[in-house]
């Protein structure tokens, strides 16, 4: 997936701003068990933070606990091998475990993902959420930077 670091303080704040506002645009692909119902929606949840678990976890009436938290994002199905279906995805917020939680919620959960339900683990101990690209104005330079990043080699059949 994609990482960005600052390299000077200004440039870190200014980026830390940038996600805080909603102004880097984040896609992401996971790689989940079961196909969604529809093949692209709109879920807003509220979830609620377990720490003790490091999970989170859908609450059906968020507006009545305080904890919980409205949480947005779309997603798309792309593509499907015999096995796995990929799903792109788009946030508008960013929650703890967002993406694995509503994803899991709606009966795909990720590939790999042992704590939102998948059937067993991947080789390397990971799971198939891929930070594909980003998208944001350089904070020193002003110019729009859109950096893509492939798919794992693992991914078999999702490639090209």
């Amino acid at each position: 997936g994609i990482v960005i670091l600052a390299k000077t303080s200004k440039s870190l704040e200014r980026l830390t701003a940038m996600f805080r506002d909603g102004e880097v645009h984040k896609t992401y692909w996971a790689l989940c068990c079961d196909a969604p119902s529809k093949k692209e929606a709109l879920l807003e949840n509220y979830l609620v933070r377990n720490e003790k678990m490091n999970k989170s976890f859908v609450v059906k009436d968020g507006s009545r606990n305080k904890d919980a938290k409205l949480a947005k994002l779309s997603y798309c199905h792309l593509k499907s091998t015999d096995r796995y279906h990929l799903l792109e995805v788009h946030l508008m917020t960013g929650r703890h475990h967002q993406i694995r939680c509503q994803l899991s919620n709606m009966g795909c959960v990720i590939k790999g993902d042992l704590k939102y339900g998948a059937p067993r683990s991947n080789k390397d101990g990971g799971i198939c959420l891929h930070a594909h690209e980003i998208k944001f104005v350089h904070p020193v330079k002003k110019t729009e930077m859109d950096i893509v990043c492939p798919v794992p080699a693992s991914w078999v059949g999702i490639q090209g």
